[in-house]
């Protein structure tokens, strides 16, 4: 039987660069609070937090001063300096350049919309951290959407500056974008930009994992269970190849799935370490084939 791990499945560039970053500072033996999870991984979660790693969230945070903190691959509102600042909170910075990017683009078309009376949208999950980091620099006040059925509940007819969530899909995105677009058209308003800011990286794996979905009998896909980037990805293995197996931890792997089969395939989410990949191909052959 073959068994193959994705090659471009697990961590994106930016979680690799903030997990480096942590290991780097807990290796020197430096006190390190992270302000929110790392990475949507549980495993990867306790194996810092071994290491000496602290995860706090936004309110522990207003009560720290005078040590390391550490902003994650994410990014973080305006606020969150702000406080910084205040409290002589000494900030680590790994917020994934590409993010940060975003945020600068958001920011300026934010305030060209004010002096046009006009409207940022971003598509993504309002209670994702990166557009809650991203809405920050809009004062809070970004219309956030995550589909075009979303979409038609506001009767766009000022100028609109759209942008995403950098792990969102793109083909929701150029939907939506040609949604907006048509209806500005309806409404006399030509005044319309879009810019794609979804994650290249991200948006390559969607054909990519498709095809090694289509490519193999049984896939187990290793995620975390509050990513929203597991389960979109696990969304598309499951639609090309039914026999998709959904595991958050090595515990969930079941060896009924593997019965007169001849490949296997395991993947996983942006947030999914390469080392647990590893380890759910020893655990299926040691113990089911």
């Amino acid at each position: 039987m073959r068994i193959d791990v994705d090659p471009f499945s697990g961590f994106c560039f930016g979680v690799v660069h903030a997990v480096r970053t942590a290991e780097e500072l807990l290796d020197k033996g430096d006190e390190l609070y992270c302000l929110g999870e790392i990475v949507h991984n549980q495993q990867e979660v306790d194996r810092l937090k071994a290491k000496g790693l602290v995860f706090i969230d936004h309110e522990a945070f207003k009560t720290l001063q005078n040590v390391n903190v550490l902003i994650r691959a994410h990014g973080e509102p305006p606020e969150t300096y702000q406080i910084a600042q205040q409290n002589n909170i000494n900030i680590i910075d790994a917020s994934c350049k590409v993010v940060l990017g975003l945020q600068r683009k958001v920011k300026r078309a934010w305030e060209e919309m004010q002096e046009k009376n006009g409207q940022v949208v971003i598509f993504g999950k309002s209670e994702h951290p990166e557009v809650i980091g991203l809405n920050g620099q809009t004062d809070e006040n970004a219309i956030i959407i995550r589909s075009v059925s979303e979409a038609k509940q506001f009767d766009f007819k000022t100028p609109v500056r759209l942008f995403a969530q950098t792990t969102m899909s793109i083909h929701v995105y150029e939907r939506l974008k040609d949604y907006i677009s048509e209806l500005l058209s309806k409404n006399d308003c030509d005044d319309f930009k879009a810019y794609n800011s979804i994650c290249k990286q991200v948006s390559n794996r969607e054909a990519h994992i498709q095809e090694f979905a289509e490519e193999h009998d049984v896939i187990v896909f290793a995620g975390g269970k509050n990513s929203s980037n597991a389960k979109f990805l696990f969304s598309i293995c499951k639609e090309a190849n039914e026999k998709s197996y959904f595991i958050s931890e090595l515990g969930d792997i079941s060896c009924e799935w593997f019965k007169n089969i001849d490949s296997i395939g395991i993947s996983g989410a942006t947030s999914t370490p390469q080392w647990f990949m590893e380890q759910v191909k020893q655990k299926i052959e040691h113990e089911c084939i």
